[in-house]
């Protein structure tokens, strides 16, 4: 404090944003981070889908999930650990923004391994629930023509391959939960967002950039967004991503690894070749 007749030392702290200024700085956060990761995937489908349903029916087209990166196996190798690394950057951004209260974002979210067991139980529910009836989605949007044939990987049988495919469902797994169930969840609800209107739309965002499989996929990852979202914010999931991750990561792995390692005629009497 300054003594008499001296001046006072202005403060060099900056005053606490208003609740409607930090509304509005939320709203900038999420459309930057949406628009960096997720998000920007939406957009590309949805033109995606538009382009392919002026070539012709979805039924005779094919979407190829996890291709080969280069001609030359090693540096195929080396390119897929870097886009693997280079697409969780969007996940360790939104961690950090979510610290901005000081709390742990990795706790705040329940991304830990606090609960191993009780995690993995209900990942693996959550994964035989969504993953069973999806495939049934699929086969029924492949037979009334509304779903491309996905070929979920077009990687040469390596050493390397299976590895890879399994480190591409993790990533896929933490990019998905992590965005737009924990990251995207807390956001709005520090908006005041009513917990309906957060399900609906992370679970549109989520469909929104399967929006390239064909309708079968997208209609499938909303309900799969519903359900996830809905678990999330009960008091089963108390609001832990970690279940969501484990749950998404499984069906992604039998996805990937089935597909590299079923028979051919398997695989065109499910409709995937």
């Amino acid at each position: 404090m300054a003594t008499q007749g001296e001046p006072e030392t202005p403060s060099l702290t900056a005053p606490a944003p208003s609740a409607r200024a930090r509304s509005r700085r939320l709203t900038v956060e999420i459309w930057i981070v949406m628009g960096l990761s997720l998000g920007r995937s939406g957009v590309y489908a949805v033109v995606n889908i538009l382009d392919r349903l002026t070539r012709g029916p979805l039924g005779d087209q094919t979407a190829t999930l996890n291709p080969p990166l280069s001609e030359r196996p090693y540096w195929d190798l080396l390119y897929q650990v870097l886009s693997l690394t280079f697409a969780l950057i969007p996940v360790a951004l939104a961690l950090y923004l979510l610290s901005d209260t000081g709390r742990n974002p990795f706790r705040r979210i329940g991304l830990d391994l606090s609960r191993p067991g009780r995690d993995f139980g209900w990942g693996l529910a959550l994964g035989a629930i969504i993953g069973i009836p999806g495939l049934g989605l699929y086969l029924a949007g492949r037979a009334l023509g509304i779903t491309v044939s996905v070929q979920a990987s077009a990687l040469d049988p390596y050493w390397w391959a299976v590895p890879i495919l399994i480190l591409a469902a993790l990533k896929n797994g933490l990019l998905e939960e992590v965005l737009v169930v924990g990251y995207l969840f807390e956001r709005l609800r520090e908006k005041r967002w009513r917990l309906w209107s957060i399900i609906v739309v992370s679970a549109l965002i989520r469909g929104s950039y399967h929006l390239y499989q064909g309708w079968g996929p997208f209609f499938g990852n909303v309900i799969m967004g519903v359900v996830f979202g809905l678990f999330y914010c009960s008091r089963w999931g108390r609001r832990r991503v970690m279940p969501l991750v484990i749950a998404h990561t499984l069906i992604d792995v039998v996805g990937f690894v089935g597909y590299a390692l079923l028979p051919v005629a398997w695989l065109a009497a499910l409709g995937m070749t």
